[in-house]
């Protein structure tokens, strides 16, 4: 399934600031949520809609609304930072978390949360800002699958190669909506240029 990337100058005027070192906590959230919110558009822009009769003050009409429901799956902790865009377009949405650690002696991710609602017969999306190399992703994409879900996605803020292959190797059929690619990891696995530690930056705190 080919990488799907934000195509808007607003999304490359918003990536500018986040990855600023200097951006301080306060905007940097407001940032991620705007950012969020033009991904949560581009992930759902191919929703299924159904017929609907409506009367308009004016004279019946027939409209169109949403076919399925929509799930919501942040990977804790830096996911929680997209998800209230999600919440705010998609009123009805359902909120699903996912927790995941990495095992010291395998090197794998490893789950030590996974809450989620119905996900049989909706659209399912993992949200995760960094797909660094991937293992998580593909983690949490096999645990919603294995709760029923047929038709997922993925959405990150920033990728690397390495995370998209990985993920791609293991779930092919599932889209990935990037807001940019970068240029590869570095040796400790981070996004290079990136923007440094995500859920540091959205909390104000330090690894």
């Amino acid at each position: 399934m080919p990488v799907r990337l934000l195509q808007h100058p607003l999304a490359a005027h918003i990536l500018t600031h986040l990855r600023d070192r200097t951006t301080k906590p306060a905007l940097f959230r407001n940032l991620s949520y705007q950012l969020s919110l033009i991904l949560a558009l581009e992930a759902t822009r191919d929703l299924e809609t159904v017929e609907k009769q409506i009367e308009t003050p004016l004279a019946p009409h027939t409209g169109r609304v949403l076919a399925r429901s929509l799930v919501v799956v942040p990977i804790l902790r830096a996911g929680l930072g997209m998800v209230q865009p999600f919440q705010d377009i998609f009123p009805d949405i359902s909120v699903g978390y996912i927790g995941l650690e990495r095992d010291h002696e395998t090197a794998e991710a490893r789950s030590y949360y996974c809450k989620l609602p119905p996900v049989a017969d909706t659209r399912t999306i993992v949200v995760d800002p960094m797909l660094a190399t991937g293992g998580s992703a593909a983690k949490a994409l096999s645990l919603v699958k294995d709760n029923g879900a047929s038709d997922v996605s993925l959405v990150c803020i920033l990728g690397s190669p390495e995370g998209v292959e990985t993920v791609s190797r293991a779930h092919p059929e599932v889209p990935i909506i990037l807001g940019v690619l970068d240029e590869s990891l570095n040796a400790n696995k981070y996004i290079v240029p990136g923007l440094g530690d995500f859920g540091d930056r959205l909390y104000g705190t330090h690894a």
